[in-house]
């Protein structure tokens, strides 16, 4: 963790050095968003809104043992059937609100559709798969510090539990049984999550640094609590155009592991039916782009595309391993003064 930090600190100094000039930092231009996976960037000013939507696909193939492949005949030796690949679309849609310059408020819901291959011990191969609404996320930026083109707000929010706890698919097996803990669609409880985000800017060149705390409160309907999540992103953007910008980033979380279990779920039927099987550290590198429309019909519709590459990752237990998510998504802002 040393070895993460204290490059962060370092970069976040040098960033007070480089934004020196007494101007204000501004989102109208392209790089005055964070890369499009960074939720809760920015605020507004007073009477301005924000719709977003955003589509996320993320790719799983393969097992790890902590940080190390495995192949099938090692899941094999303690489970009746091994994960092999695993397909996450998110469609997410959002909208910020600012009452006043001092607070904005954003609420984000989303819709996921999971697909997973499997292969028992008799190399049977079969599919299944989830879809739904998941959980719907409500926040509220407040404005700490802003000043020589630097702003800091405070991101403080709750998850509320409308993801569904019981999907269900049909395997060689059995029919009708519930899914693996990562096929469903929600936590199943209210996960309060709090942090803060740092901005800054030059003429040409924007940064960033954003943490978030996740915990949660209680136990589900199905007997357990997902784990508490920490995240934290620093990104670094410069403007090739007017109206285009490039984006570079480092995103760092931690996912603890699973309280309790799933009374349907046989943990001896495949790893991701075992709680133990749960927790995971990854960092990634992300690399975007950002396309703003300054005027005309469609003034301040931005464009927004980035893919993010693992690193490295670790896991508790067996668990797949993670592989490229992309993002795309649209913003569009009204009432900018």
């Amino acid at each position: 963790m040393k070895k993460i930090c204290i490059p962060v600190m370092g970069f976040l100094l040098l960033c007070f050095v480089l934004s020196a000039q007494e101007t204000s930092w501004s989102s109208l231009r392209p790089d005055g968003h964070a890369p499009i996976h960074v939720m809760g960037d920015h605020m507004h000013t007073q009477g301005e809104f924000m719709f977003s939507y955003r589509f996320m696909t993320m790719n799983m193939k393969g097992m790890l043992s902590e940080s190390s492949e495995i192949q099938n005949a090692t899941v094999f030796e303690n489970y009746m059937a091994a994960p092999q690949q695993m397909t996450m679309n998110m469609h997410m849609l959002g909208f910020m609100y600012a009452p006043s310059d001092k607070l904005t408020l954003m609420v984000m819901g989303n819709y996921i559709s999971n697909s997973m291959d499997l292969q028992t011990k008799m190399n049977v191969d079969f599919e299944t798969s989830s879809k739904g609404f998941g959980d719907i996320s409500v926040a509220g930026l407040l404005h700490l510090l802003s000043q020589k083109r630097q702003k800091v707000h405070a991101n403080v929010g709750i998850s509320i539990p409308t993801g569904s706890l019981d999907q269900r698919g049909d395997t060689p097996m059995m029919d009708n049984v519930r899914l693996a803990y990562p096929m469903q669609l929600g936590s199943g409880t209210w996960d309060p999550y709090f942090g803060a985000t740092y901005l800054g800017q030059s003429d040409k060149t924007s940064w960033g640094f954003q943490s978030l705390y996740k915990f949660r409160l209680g136990e589900n309907s199905e007997g357990y609590t997902l784990g508490n999540q920490w995240s934290a992103v620093g990104w670094y953007a410069f403007q090739a155009t007017k109206s285009f910008s490039f984006s570079g980033s480092l995103d760092y979380f931690k996912i603890g592991s699973i309280d309790g279990k799933d009374a349907e779920l046989n943990p001896m039927m495949m790893p991701l039916f075992n709680a133990n099987n749960s927790g995971r550290n990854q960092l990634n590198l992300g690399l975007g782009s950002n396309y703003l429309i300054s005027d005309g019909v469609f003034k301040n519709l931005r464009l927004a595309l980035e893919v993010t590459i693992p690193l490295s990752q670790s896991v508790e237990g067996i668990q797949m391993k993670n592989g490229l998510m992309s993002t795309f998504g649209v913003q569009y802002a009204l009432g900018h003064h």
